[in-house]
């Protein structure tokens, strides 16, 4: 018990290994977007093994609210997107001369040996970006995308989802049955591919 007590006050003390989260504000039919997203996922995920990823549709209704306080938080008066908030600080647009930028902000808390790592998994993306990425696969799913609700928002479409659930189900059971056979020819398929090889 005094050696994990020791560990949490050291942590405290010393530094954190965490890099700063990333929630990034977009538009589907947006080009920068796009390019900062990919930024995000095909550089910045492997070098940071801990940066966790938030993707939010501002044109999606329930996300509307959460953008409008990402907006003031950041004291942006235009409503451009992309926006990236990464702990304290804010982008807003995105171009690769921003790189280094993004990265100082998500180091802005991290210790320094937390630091060495992502200057090491850079350098090794430099080498080799696809045996990198190959390496470290699992990184690959860590983007999320989010609807943010309020509460009232989340029971009315609970409501709603509830009320049509019962219609298509009413309606339309067959298409579940349909569906379900599919999936289990698909299953079995894979399955017999795998023994075969």
């Amino acid at each position: 018990m005094k050696k994990i007590f020791g560990a949490l006050v050291g942590a405290m003390f010393v530094g954190n290994a965490f890099a700063a989260d990333i929630t990034i504000y977009h538009m589907p039919t947006c080009p920068h977007c796009h390019h900062a997203r990919d930024f995000v996922s095909q550089n910045l995920v492997y070098e940071y093994p801990t940066l966790k990823v938030e993707t939010v549709d501002v044109t999606q209704d329930v996300n509307r609210d959460a953008f409008i306080n990402a907006l003031k938080k950041c004291k942006y008066e235009s409503g451009g997107v992309p926006v990236m908030v990464i702990g304290e600080k804010c982008f807003q647009g995105f171009s690769d001369a921003m790189g280094d930028e993004v990265r100082s902000a998500i180091e802005a808390d991290m210790d320094d040996a937390a630091k060495k790592v992502a200057a090491d998994n850079k350098k090794a993306m430099e080498a080799d970006a696809e045996g990198f990425r190959k390496a470290h696969a699992d990184r690959a799913n860590v983007s999320v995308e989010r609807e943010i609700k309020n509460d009232d928002q989340a029971a009315q479409q609970s409501d709603q989802t509830a009320e049509n659930a019962t219609v298509t189900k009413k309606n339309d059971s067959w298409v579940f049955y349909v569906i379900l056979g599919i999936l289990v020819v698909g299953l079995g398929f894979v399955l017999t591919r795998k023994g075969k090889k």
